[in-house]
């Protein structure tokens, strides 16, 4: 079985993030990055699909030489490849999914796993983007994966529930927690994975549809304000909540 797991290389959760000079983009300066968490979790279950099944996961970024180490982390957890499909530019997610599309044409593997979002910009749109671009059935959210009869049925979060859906290889999937626990890389693993080599990937690849004009952090929270400590209190802070603060 060829697993394909798609990554990306963002800003760590607990880093603080500063906007740049331009006011368009972020500060990257000291900043430290990590494998996307939902991604964490894809590579994970391609390394159990691996495992029980046999055949080959292939770890693929798409951006600049940065994202490498970030690839170098899913070698370390077991990957037995990565690819980098290489640009410095800044991608919105059709042209991340453009990329992609162009290398899972070359290879058509069974199973594409993707963390079902990238925590910088929550978009949650390059898998279906990549399903649409190759005609191929995608299912999203995914919490629980099985085999049987030659078919694999997923099961995936819907508001309030659950849904289980069943489709034939190849087929795309974003996986959501719950799915599985990612490992933590052995020393060997990582040892193993800095040698590695890391395959690079070029294409001529379209003009971004969406344009960044500004980013602004949220507004720091205003001082709270005590309008009584006791039953007395209730109509002031109605009044409060309907007049000022607009919630009821």
């Amino acid at each position: 079985m060829k697993i394909v797991t798609c990554v990306n290389h963002v800003p760590d959760t607990e880093a603080k993030i500063k906007i740049a000079s331009d006011g368009k983009s972020v500060d990257t300066s000291g900043l430290n990055f990590i494998l996307s968490p939902y991604d964490e979790i894809a590579v994970e279950q391609g390394l159990r699909l691996k495992e029980k099944f046999g055949g080959e996961v292939v770890a693929v970024s798409v951006g600049p030489d940065a994202n490498k180490e970030t690839l170098r982390k899913a070698l370390a957890m077991g990957a037995d490849k990565a690819v980098l499909i290489k640009t410095n530019n800044l991608c919105d997610s059709f042209v991340v999914a453009e990329a992609l599309k162009n290398y899972l044409k070359e290879i058509n593997p069974d199973i594409v796993l993707f963390g079902k979002q990238s925590i910088d910009y929550d978009n949650a749109q390059v898998p279906s983007l990549v399903a649409e671009m190759l005609n191929l059935p995608s299912v999203t959210t995914v919490v629980k994966m099985d085999f049987e009869n030659n078919q694999i049925i997923c099961e995936r979060e819907i508001e309030g529930g659950h849904e289980k859906v069943v489709s034939q290889l190849p087929i795309i999937i974003s996986v959501q927690k719950g799915l599985c626990e990612p490992r933590y890389p052995t020393l060997k693993g990582i040892m193993a994975s800095k040698s590695k080599p890391i395959e690079e990937k070029n294409y001529n690849l379209p003009e971004h549809k969406v344009e960044i004009v500004a980013l602004r952090l949220p507004p720091s929270k205003s001082a709270g304000k005590i309008v009584g400590t006791d039953v007395s209190a209730v109509k002031e802070l109605v009044r409060l909540l309907h007049e000022e603060a607009k919630v009821i």
